[in-house]
């Protein structure tokens, strides 16, 4: 797997099978992190060609859309990440083809239900290859204040709560990505907030593991100390007591395994003593990890870490910005009753504000009872438009 930084205020990606709220997503948090182009390159949409606006800010753009993988990447041969949004039933076919793309670094897996063994191939033909792989059933990752994956860390107000519009200095790994969303807002209220955060995945078999992306975080610079939240099912934790055990982290790695909550992921069903939460805490204790007594305890331990990393001089926590605002969506102001529309048209030959409809000033019901047809009706206004 490739070392180090995975993002930056300059990737950009390529998006498959278009939905149009995690790519408004996308280009909202980049307008936020005042990044100066789109982090969406293009849109690939099968058997479609053409244009889709969206807003970047204030200002509508128009994002190319191709109709082959081929295309997209021949066309912008800068953007490396292709995000997946393809169906369990397409994913390994779209993905084989993104990672055969010389262009293409990082490939996300959104979709759940993706088939073992179609997983294990991705996995194969990514290692072979230097590639990383996101997922599947993931919501991504993102790098504060440069770079995110679709829907990862949810709404603009959520991150602007996180404070995700600009860099900290914690790294943050978890399989869950609703446990995520909490995880950024803990982490940002008790230190200057973090760097990169990366959900890989509730599967069996991860494209990447727990342990790669903390020696990825390892090899950053920027990132000081690392947090992780593993769950019951699987062995990805034994992964990274192997790594802390060969000291091959020289950071702290405040670590919890969830044993309370099952939250429906493949690897939550496989059984066995090992893969009991019990057991994994105590294995990443044992190497080294700080490991918490309780869920409820991560707060005040991440925030113990952190204050000790500042006071031996190692951190020096993140000046705040204040973000852009990002402009409301009309139909979104509408609704909450901050704008009010004037009317377009004006109709004077039919009627529909009260509780029944009229045409040239007859109610509806009168026509249907004396068995007016169509063209009596169309005839009536337009004598009256007339």
């Amino acid at each position: 797997m490739t070392t180090g930084q995975l993002f930056s205020r300059t990737t950009q990606a390529l998006f498959y099978n278009y939905k149009q709220l995690p790519v408004q997503r996308m280009l909202d948090f980049d307008f936020l992190c005042r990044r100066e182009t789109p982090s969406v390159a293009a849109i690939i949409d099968p058997g479609s060609e053409g244009f889709k606006k969206l807003f970047f800010g204030q200002e509508e753009i128009a994002i190319p859309v191709h109709s082959t993988i081929e295309a997209a990447c021949a066309a912008h041969p800068t953007a490396d990440v292709f995000i997946n949004f393809a169906s369990s039933r397409s994913a390994f076919a779209s993905s084989v083809s993104a990672l055969k793309q010389p262009t293409i670094r990082v490939v996300a897996i959104i979709a759940e239900g993706v088939p073992e063994s179609d997983t294990k191939q991705l996995i194969a033909y990514a290692k072979t290859n230097n590639k990383v792989i996101i997922g599947p059933a993931t919501v991504g990752g993102i790098q504060a204040g440069a770079f995110k994956i679709g829907d990862t860390a949810g709404t603009t107000h959520n991150i602007i709560q996180c404070k995700l519009y600009r860099p900290g200095s914690v790294g943050f790994v978890s399989k869950s990505g609703g446990m995520s969303d909490e995880l950024y807002n803990t982490i940002a209220q008790v230190t200057d907030g973090i760097y990169e955060g990366i959900t890989i995945g509730g599967d069996v078999f991860p494209g990447s593991t727990l342990s790669d992306h903390v020696l990825r975080f390892n090899n950053i610079p920027q990132v000081k100390m690392i947090v992780v939240l593993g769950e019951l099912g699987g062995r990805d934790e034994y992964s990274l007591v192997e790594v802390l055990e060969q000291g091959k982290i020289n950071m702290p790695v405040v670590a919890w395994v969830e044993s309370e909550v099952q939250l429906g992921h493949g690897g939550e069903m496989k059984g066995g003593e090992m893969e009991s939460a019990q057991a994994k805490n105590q294995a990443l204790k044992d190497a080294g990890a700080v490991v918490l007594i309780s869920y409820e305890a991560f707060k005040g331990v991440i925030k113990e870490t952190f204050q000790k990393l500042v006071e031996e001089g190692k951190i020096t926590p993140i000046k705040e910005v204040t973000p852009p605002q990002i402009p409301e969506d009309l139909s979104t102001a509408i609704k909450s009753g901050k704008v009010r529309v004037p009317t377009h048209i004006i109709s004077t030959i039919s009627d529909e504000r009260g509780v029944e409809q009229r045409y040239a000033g007859v109610p509806m019901s009168t026509l249907v009872e004396q068995g007016y047809g169509v063209g009596d009706v169309v005839t009536a206004l337009l004598l009256t438009f007339h």
